[in-house]
């Protein structure tokens, strides 16, 4: 049986460096939560801004970055970011061990990582269409999407055995090596850029700021996927702090039972990333777009009738299982769709105000869940959110229009089933 498709060394460490850093990311999952709470004492308001601002402000600070980034070579700015991430989050455990952390220093470390993941991965996707053929981007953006499934699958459990075991701020050591072990690893990759950027202007003028939505917002294809993307990924996130309360709170559920409930339906992630390739070379990446990103909104209303005890539980997850399923179908087809449709000189920037509006828009969003969730109830939280996702396959696009200026899709490259 043939093996698994090589994409290249150089392919190789992008993707080993993306796994390090990524399997760091989810060991540290909610690290900086449980050390306001564990460590500083903060309330549920500070543990709330904490999730909320840090995100949004970086996703601001990410802004005028994007042009800066577009007119330099990408693997620098990547090497950079993880650098930037690496010595922030160490400032973390060494305050700590001086007796000297506060609630501020973790605000600005969540700004500071929240605009360097932005600006890493603005950089990561202008390289990776650089790096490979357009008829293999899907099967890359597959791996990346099967990696991340099987991170957030692994890392919640192991960093809170790691927590219980060495203290709040073990976790964040973890993740800052991470990111110095990808570092290392994109600088082996060496020299990949085949198109030099063109020099630019050394003052970034206003107009540049805003090239990125300018483009998703005259394109009609990206235009509707973007506003259905921003609706549906903060939706989701938004009923997520409900949803806990109601399991662990109202419904008693142990919190090793909450983490199984969404350990376990990470597999349909990976399932979903290994169909992908597959199902767009049978069915084309416009149907694949639509009958998935239609599906995936029609879980989520499924939570707000989870009920106590191991039916419940296995409610929540099939419920789970379902929506990351067509979840993983859905991300790497619509990544593949989005650097296809964007040229060469926009990629950072369109990658930056997707990202950066997202962000915002998903703290936003579940701050007002938050609020929706005190004056009336957690499940009513989650069955408001799970009723308008059902409204938002009516913003995918209809028409299947050609990709990107006068070309049609590339072929897909459709891996194998050997190990």
């Amino acid at each position: 049986m043939a093996g698994r498709r090589s994409l290249g060394r150089r392919f190789g460490w992008l993707w080993g460096a993306y796994a390090v850093s990524t399997a760091g990311t989810w060991l540290a999952f909610d690290a900086f939560a449980l050390i306001a709470v564990l460590a500083l004492d903060a309330g549920p308001a500070q543990v709330s801004l904490l999730a909320a601002v840090g995100p949004a402000v970086g996703a601001a600070v990410s802004v005028p970055l994007g042009p800066w980034v577009e007119i330099r070579r990408k693997r620098p700015v990547m090497m950079a970011a993880d650098l930037v991430r690496c010595v922030v989050l160490l400032s973390v455990p060494v305050a700590f061990a001086l007796g000297r952390l506060g609630f501020g220093q973790l605000l600005l470390v969540s700004v500071a990582v929240a605009a360097a993941d932005i600006t890493f991965n603005a950089a990561a996707g202008a390289f990776l269409k650089d790096l490979l053929p357009r008829q293999d981007l899907l099967v890359a953006n597959g791996r990346f999407e099967a990696t991340t499934w099987t991170a957030s699958m692994v890392g919640p459990p192991l960093g809170g055995a790691a927590i219980g075991l060495f203290g709040p701020v073990t976790t964040v050591v973890a993740d800052a090596v991470s990111y110095l072990v990808s570092a290392f690893g994109i600088r082996a990759i060496g020299d990949a850029e085949k198109h030099a950027p063109r020099p630019g202007p050394a003052v970034t003028r206003a107009g540049d700021l805003l090239e990125g939505w300018r483009h998703i917002l005259a394109d009609p294809v990206l235009r509707p996927l973007f506003f259905n993307s921003l609706l549906v990924n903060s939706l989701i996130m938004a009923a997520s702090p409900p949803l806990l309360i109601l399991m662990v709170d109202d419904l008693r559920f142990a919190p090793w039972q909450y983490a199984l409930a969404f350990a376990v339906p990470c597999t349909g992630g990976l399932l979903g990333s290994r169909l992908a390739p597959r199902l767009v070379a049978r069915h084309g990446r416009h149907r694949v777009l639509l009958a998935t990103g239609a599906l995936r909104a029609c879980w989520p209303v499924g939570l707000a009738f989870t009920g106590p005890g191991t039916p419940g539980l296995a409610w929540v997850m099939v419920v789970e299982f379902g929506l990351i399923t067509c979840c993983g179908v859905f991300n790497p087809v619509l990544a593949t769709h989005r650097l296809d449709r964007t040229p060469t000189g926009r990629v950072t920037r369109t990658l930056s105000a997707w990202s950066a509006s997202g962000k915002a828009t998903t703290a936003a969003v579940t701050a007002l869940w938050g609020v929706l969730a005190a004056c009336t109830t957690a499940r009513t939280a989650i069955a408001v959110a799970g009723a308008l996702l059902l409204v938002t396959p009516l913003l995918l696009p209809r028409r299947d229009h050609a990709t990107g200026a006068g070309h049609e899709p590339a072929p897909v490259a459709v891996e194998s089933d050997g190990g």
